[in-house]
């Protein structure tokens, strides 16, 4: 059963992904990143436009956690977690090939520009102090995205951690204003790891930019979450 978001025919949209480094980094998973580089260009046959963001999973904190132990300050333990995730991204975009842009995007603007030119735009982090679900959510401020994807390690968000509490539900739906009573952080710190970041959270309410948070073990859901199945959990 398709959501109701979506009626009729399938239109293009503007569609900016979170690929969670806990899925394709931790460790590295050679076939399911080869797998979500020919969905990503399928999706862009099919007219959409696309930004990927990907985070750095467990080395990104591994090194910030050797940073800490040598007493770098948290803007250079966010440094060295950007570097990872761009790595990261830079696998991506050698993978899509003429597809993306040859060049990671260090900016909002540098990654409007790759979309401008018909490419997909595959980032990592930008700055220090600044998630990549943060970056995902400016890319999608920026280019008036209709929607957000993230794929997790998780089958969507649930009342309280998963890993921690056998008893914790899958939500199928759920409101940005009911979304901060099932998350345990409401600030930022280096190495934060919860289903969708604070601050990008205000910004996705702000704009009223709907999120969609899927398993990502499954490349195949992000397919169906473009055409609107039921799937994961819905944040509008």
């Amino acid at each position: 059963m398709c959501s109701p978001y979506f009626k009729g025919k399938l239109n293009t949209m503007r569609i900016v992904i979170r690929l969670g480094g806990s899925v394709v980094a931790t460790p590295v998973n050679t076939s399911l990143i080869a797998e979500y580089t020919e969905i990503l260009k399928k999706l862009k046959m099919k007219g959409h436009e696309l930004a990927v963001v990907v985070g750095g999973g467990a080395l990104a904190r591994e090194f910030i956690k050797i940073a800490k132990e040598l007493g770098l300050a948290e803007k250079d333990q966010d440094d060295l977690a950007i570097g990872v995730s761009r790595l990261y991204a830079q696998l991506f975009a050698k993978m899509l090939g003429k597809a993306g842009c040859e060049k990671i995007p260090t900016s909002v603007e540098e990654a409007t520009e790759c979309l401008e030119k018909g490419r997909i735009a595959v980032l990592g982090g930008l700055k220090p102090g600044m998630t990549t679900d943060t970056v995902a959510a400016l890319v999608a401020e920026r280019i008036n995205a209709d929607t957000l994807i993230k794929a997790t390690d998780q089958e969507g968000v649930y009342t309280k951690d998963p890993r921690k509490h056998p008893d914790a539900v899958k939500l199928d739906r759920l409101s940005f204003e009911d979304l901060p009573k099932v998350l345990a952080e409401n600030k930022h710190k280096a190495g934060i790891h919860q289903i969708l970041d604070p601050e990008a959270i205000k910004i996705l309410k702000a704009k009223r930019i709907r999120i969609h948070i899927l398993n990502g073990f499954k490349p195949e859901n992000l397919l169906l979450a473009v055409e609107g199945r039921n799937i994961g959990t819905i944040i509008e």
